[in-house]
């Protein structure tokens, strides 16, 4: 009994000093696969309708490294069949510049072990609707006389 009333101490005094890692990560940190995909989706810029089409999509398979960066090349796995060269070449630019924008990604330790190496397929589009036509409903116009 007596020899565990040092250890109880120390443990005591290790717990006091805050050397304790806490449970909880910092808000920027990604710490699971959702959140990957979450980061990646705030630094996607799509191009303007003006100069593409805005119903594209495109996948591209990227891997990480243990410290957030990309490793080796992002390769495009799909692209909209109705797409021209022309929206092709200006989504490719849109999603490499997301990924840019988006590394280092900002992994916890768990989450650069596991993530480390494994490929991801994400799929970018451009959530936006197309701009839809006015229409004039000179019908439904009300006149107060």
């Amino acid at each position: 009994m007596l020899r565990r009333r040092p250890m109880v101490w120390f443990a005591a005094a290790w717990l006091s000093s805050g050397s304790v890692v806490s449970a909880q990560t910092a808000p920027d940190q990604v710490d699971n696969i959702k959140q990957v995909f979450a980061k990646l989706g705030t630094c996607w810029r799509p191009p303007p309708p003006s100069q593409a089409n805005p119903s594209i999509e495109i996948t591209v398979i990227v891997s990480f490294r243990r410290d957030g960066t990309i490793l080796g090349h992002p390769k495009i796995t799909y692209e909209s069949e109705q797409a021209t060269d022309n929206d092709r070449l200006i989504y490719r630019i849109a999603v490499m510049e997301t990924l840019q924008r988006c590394t280092p990604m900002p992994f916890t330790e768990a989450m650069a072990g596991a993530v480390a190496g494994r490929p991801f397929a994400v799929k970018f589009h451009n959530r936006r609707p197309p701009p839809q036509p006015m229409e004039k409903r000179a019908w439904q116009l009300q006149r107060i006389l």
